[in-house]
């Protein structure tokens, strides 16, 4: 199955393929450019994980960089630098990524190299001890780091019985008994070829690239394990951990919506009027007319059973009600009275813009491709995307901000000095 062509025109062209095993191979081809971004989507992450797992989709990634039956570890990292490229990958949860972006000439030599990773890895036990002892260092610089640490206490405040509130890091207790056993029966379950999304993005040509994954990845047998729906239910706790800090580290959150809801789109303007930058009303009042942060701000977030919508920030403990009070009366009052026509435009522009200005980054459009088909099936467009942007109203805003925050109440996760003020009730960090 193809979408548009590769024939020689001077617009960018997106293809798809789907092999009879059931990988899916998407491309974008653009002519003007002279590099390449190509990335292998596993679909599987920190949601697929059971208690005694909450880590391996994170290790195994990890890990595929540790050698294969034709590279030593030292190798892919040469190979790749000799190429002047750039290689990495990402755990979310939902997915796992592996990518490069080089020169163009150098395009099937990458993707040679991520097949090789993700097909052939030897998962050596000597090499499992050492990056055992790596990841739970990373664990462990993740919790010295409260600004970070933050999110995973919110959405595990916020998801308490539900898959998406599971920490993408995982936990050291978990990781320093993960066996080589686990890692390849994961592997094995997960790493299905109805589970891989294959996408590029730049000067490279659709058949070409099917020709090359074909020899790799056409032989690949297996079906994924689906993990069951479960109702994504929020919860309203507060929790606070006790850390030695100057400031207190907090975030608010709430429900948002999938990624199959058009009710995302307005959230996405809320979250732009809200605290989507120093215009923002969260940070004019907080930060420009109070003074009581430096950092304050909001984000939007949709996942395929739920999303949430959060505001995060960093401020004195003195101050920390104060400012908690100050971001409830805002939500609440976009909830009742909407936004400004001016709020309406400037966030559709600040969405807009950041859409079309990531498109001069190859590795954006890849990632544009790969998530759309692993959500969706298909191929979303950009266009689509900024016409459901400019659809929005200020009575769908009015509607969508009425639903969440009018009479709800946040999810609240904050990391700071507590241990001197009995207000607040400290649990375990």
């Amino acid at each position: 199955m193809v979408y548009g062509t590769c024939s020689m025109t001077a617009k960018p062209s997106i293809s798809k393929t789907i092999l009879p095993n059931g990988v899916r191979v998407l491309s974008e081809w653009v002519p003007y450019v002279d590099s390449v971004s190509v990335g292998i989507w596993v679909k599987v992450g920190s949601c697929d994980e059971s208690r005694n797992r909450r880590g391996i989709s994170h290790f195994v990634e990890h890990m595929l960089f540790k050698g294969t039956h034709n590279r030593t570890a030292r190798q892919i990292a040469d190979e790749m630098d000799s190429l002047g490229g750039h290689l990495n990958a990402f755990t979310d949860k939902e997915f796992t990524c592996y990518y490069a972006k080089v020169l163009s000439e150098h395009r099937l030599k990458a993707l040679d190299i991520l097949s090789d990773m993700v097909l052939n890895s030897l998962f050596d036990p000597s090499e499992i001890e050492r990056e055992r002892n790596v990841v739970i260092e990373e664990i462990k610089r993740h919790k010295d780091t409260p600004e970070e640490a933050v999110h995973d206490l919110m959405v595990q405040t916020l998801w308490q019985r539900h898959p998406l509130g599971n920490p993408v890091i995982g936990s050291a207790s978990v990781v320093k008994k993960l066996t080589r056993d686990n890692i390849v029966d994961y592997v094995s379950r997960f790493y299905t070829p109805d589970a891989i999304v294959i996408s590029a993005a730049g000067n490279v040509e659709h058949k070409e690239l099917v020709d090359a994954v074909v020899p790799t990845f056409g032989s690949l047998t297996g079906t994924r394990r689906k993990r069951p729906a479960k109702p994504a239910i929020p919860s309203a706790q507060e929790k606070y951990v006790d850390r030695a800090t100057e400031q207190v580290h907090f975030c608010l959150g709430t429900m948002g919506f999938p990624q199959d809801s058009k009710e995302k789109y307005a959230l996405a303007t809320i979250d732009a009027v809200l605290g989507g930058g120093m215009s923002s009303r969260l940070f004019q009042e907080i930060r420009e007319n109070r003074g009581l942060a430096y950092s304050i701000g909001s984000y939007s977030a949709a996942y395929k059973e739920a999303g949430l919508f959060a505001v995060y920030g960093g401020t004195s403990i003195q101050n920390l009600s104060t400012v908690l009070d100050l971001i409830y009366r805002e939500c609440e009052n976009i909830g009742k009275h909407s936004v400004t026509d001016e709020e309406l435009l400037r966030a559709k522009n600040q969405i807009r813009g950041a859409l079309v200005l990531g498109q001069e980054n190859m590795s954006n459009r890849m990632g544009r491709l790969a998530k759309s088909e692993l959500y969706f099936g298909r191929i979303i467009r950009l266009e689509e995307v900024i016409s459901n942007i400019n659809s929005v109203t200020k009575d769908t805003v009015a509607a969508v901000a009425s639903e969440l925050f009018n009479g709800s109440k946040f999810a609240v996760a904050a990391i700071g000095p507590f241990s001197r003020n009995r207000q607040f009730t400290i649990i375990g960090g």
